[in-house]
């Protein structure tokens, strides 16, 4: 058994890591891939020659560099079932949101909800890849990847619209209340799902990768909570459009980054 470290400069979120999986899942001598995302790190334990997963890897032009290749033995895996269990409650939590906060969103006329609640959907389609899509099913994963994406991406493009079509003309003030209330507790669903997250005590790279992602959505959050009180101390939509502008920028990154999972 072979052990290759490949720094990848632009591997900085679930969606690079699960493209550099399904690419090289194909490839029987690769026995265990290692992300060590925050570092920016793949192990690769694998059989017979490198050059080929490299090149594999090369295709996606994260701009990775070759370490080295030395003997070693592959790591102990941890308990799986125990890292599903938690990761079901985290997708469960993120979706719940993004149904909770696309409502209310609707109903207070807050654009920074509605561009939340699809950052919550964004975290979910990650969050759902790595559950259903294992093992030889590239084809499907392909296949939920590549409508996740489209899906995602006319929604952002939608909440885009909205956006500049109530910056331009008359529209009424998003319900503030609503906003901070309902921020709130999403705010402590976030938190709920990085405890659960970090109670695993998981080195595994898409348990890290699930933390840092969930730390982001908690920044979200208070950006949208302090767009609500912006909404009530000058009395006026331009926070909320702000905010929802900025989040819909994000959810739109996301949707391209999953698309790139169905090639």
């Amino acid at each position: 058994m072979k052990k290759s470290t490949f720094i990848i400069s632009k591997m900085d979120c679930p969606s690079e890591e699960q493209m550099i999986r399904m690419k090289l899942e194909t490839y029987t001598q690769v026995k265990y891939l290692d992300f060590d995302i925050p570092n920016r790190k793949l192990e690769v334990y694998h059989l017979e020659a490198i050059e080929e997963i490299r090149s594999s890897i090369a295709e996606l032009k994260f701009n990775e560099t070759l370490q080295g290749t030395e003997e070693a033995e592959p790591p102990v895996m941890e308990d799986q079932s125990k890292q599903k269990k938690i990761l079901w409650w985290v997708l469960g939590i993120n979706f719940g949101f993004f149904v909770i906060e696309m409502t209310t969103g609707w109903i207070s006329s807050s654009m920074g909800l509605i561009a939340d609640s699809l950052d919550m959907l964004a975290d979910s389609i990650v969050y759902a890849l790595s559950l259903f899509a294992v093992g030889g099913a590239i084809a499907r994963k392909k296949k939920v990847a590549k409508f996740s994406g489209y899906f995602q991406m006319a929604l952002a493009t939608l909440g885009f619209m909205e956006v500049l079509r109530r910056f331009f003309t008359e529209s009424e003030t998003p319900l503030f209340q609503w906003m901070i209330i309902v921020s709130i507790f999403a705010l402590l669903g976030n938190l709920i799902s990085l405890w659960l997250i970090n109670k695993a005590k998981s080195k595994e790279a898409h348990m890290q990768a699930s933390a840092i992602f969930t730390s982001n959505d908690i920044i979200v959050n208070g950006g949208v909570i302090l767009a609500g009180t912006l909404v009530y101390f000058l009395d006026s939509k331009w926070p909320d459009l702000v905010i929802g502008a900025i989040v819909f920028t994000f959810v739109m990154q996301g949707a391209i980054k999953i698309l790139k999972l169905s090639k």
